[in-house]
């Protein structure tokens, strides 16, 4: 598309030309969850000036009632159809749109324009990132209209029809995505029964950060349009595997690959070691973030493939950050830690800017450990000094206030709300009474 007015022009003459009579203009609250204000076809152009205003003290996180007047001013880059009508027929519009003050200004809590900060940070470097995440989900069966824990197949890793029985399902969200303009590299049964990933091809982090807010919208209602219920809960079944979001990241200078170095003996540059230390000393600080919810720490435990070790490697998956074989413009690390219930805008800031700040600091990552950490004793880990992600919630939330940096890549508004509302998550779990409480104490003590 051209500039402003041609772009305008073109979405309006698409929308017209595809029977859209509504408009969503989407956005996200501090915790991820995705908001929306529907406009009707009369109100497109003014939707698309940025005009449309929205109740900001309404939305977790956002601000007080009396400074409530928000403005949606979208993307206009982000423009989709959904694949689907509604029961009359009507299609409907999409826009991706980030949140601005009365006068103008930025919303300082807005989680894209957070991100967008870390982006600039990265490109008066010299940088840009390139990211692409696993997605993992769970499909179930929903009775009499709600959500159930029951697979719909006992299929594992890579399995096929008839075994897997999500797979026509998976099929139609594929090609959902791929009609939603999101270029997806594979999708596949993971390890659980029940369990589905879908891979996207990587692309700049801000296009990744919309898609991965997008890919959870668009699975949940074919999910639900087949009689399922998907869930992007990390850990929703005791005993399998949990769910995670791996991403793969890596920097681009001057169109090349920064990560790679052919020189190099494992042709790694400097840039990306550095990189890789980043994440590895602010992974405990930004632990919270990309791993939000108490039932995240469910996940996070040795056994079910999950990292817990802050360490990285070439060759072996059980360490945080995983560097694949593959090299030259495909050089990247992966972050295994992040799950799929965080907040994308904000998780990839923090990945960003913890990668950035290694490169500026120079910081050493140490040895890759090519060994499977989770076979190893206690004493082995120490004398190797390996450290370990926060066991839960409150642990991820006491570190996380420690560290600068992120508070820095959030900022206050954002970094004070999510603050207050994990607390507050993780003060009302630990007051709840369990089943498991129940049938471990009640009839011994």
């Amino acid at each position: 598309m051209g500039n402003g007015g041609d772009e305008k022009r073109e979405i309006l003459e698409r929308a017209e030309q595809q029977g859209v009579k509504f408009m969503r203009l989407q956005f996200t609250d501090i915790l991820g969850v995705i908001k929306n204000v529907e406009v009707p076809d009369r109100q497109f152009s003014e939707a698309l000036d940025g005009r449309i205003m929205f109740d900001g003290s309404s939305i977790e996180g956002f601000v007080r009632i009396e400074e409530s007047d928000m403005y949606l001013r979208p993307d206009l880059a982000t423009f989709q159809v959904f694949p689907w009508a509604d029961a009359n027929g009507a299609r409907v519009g999409r826009l991706i749109c980030d949140i601005a003050n009365p006068d103008g200004s930025p919303f300082a809590g807005c989680p894209r324009t957070t991100l967008k900060r870390a982006i600039a940070q990265a490109a008066d470097r010299g940088f840009t990132m390139m990211a692409g995440p696993e997605t993992e989900f769970f499909l179930f069966l929903r009775r009499d209209g709600r959500a159930t824990t029951e697979t719909h197949d006992r299929a594992s890793y890579f399995d096929l029809a008839p075994i897997d029985l999500g797979e026509d399902v998976r099929r139609e969200i594929v090609i959902a995505l791929e009609q939603m303009g999101i270029a997806v590299e594979a999708a596949h049964h993971e390890v659980a029964p029940g369990q589905h990933e879908i891979d996207f091809h990587y692309d700049d982090v801000l296009t990744t950060a919309d898609n991965v807010s997008t890919c959870r919208f668009i699975v949940k209602n074919v999910a639900l349009r087949n009689n399922l219920h998907a869930t992007f809960m990390p850990k929703p079944i005791f005993g399998v595997n949990g769910s995670g979001m791996h991403t793969h990241q890596s920097l681009f200078a001057s169109g090349a690959n920064a990560f790679f170095d052919a020189g190099n003996e494992i042709q790694l540059s400097q840039t990306c070691m550095n990189y890789v230390g980043g994440l590895l000393q602010h992974a405990k600080g930004f632990c919270a973030i990309t791993n939000p919810l108490v039932n995240s720490y469910k996940r996070l435990v040795p056994g079910y493939e999950a990292p817990t070790a802050i360490a990285w490697s070439e060759k072996n998956r059980s360490p945080l950050v995983r560097v694949p074989a593959a090299r030259g413009a495909s050089t990247r690390v992966e972050l295994r830690m992040p799950d799929p219930s965080c907040n994308p805008y904000l998780a990839l800031a923090v990945m960003l800017r913890a990668g950035l700040d290694g490169i500026d600091l120079q910081v050493d990552p140490g040895p890759p450990v090519n060994k499977n950490i989770y076979k190893m004793s206690h004493r082995e880990r120490r004398h190797l000094r390996i450290d370990d992600l926060p066991a839960n919630l409150s642990e991820a939330l006491d570190e996380f206030e420690k560290d600068a940096l992120v508070k820095e890549t959030l900022g206050e508004h954002i970094f004070t709300h999510f603050l207050d509302a994990k607390r507050e998550e993780w003060d009302e779990y630990i007051r709840h009474v369990s089943p498991w409480e129940m049938d471990r104490y009640l009839g011994v003590y």
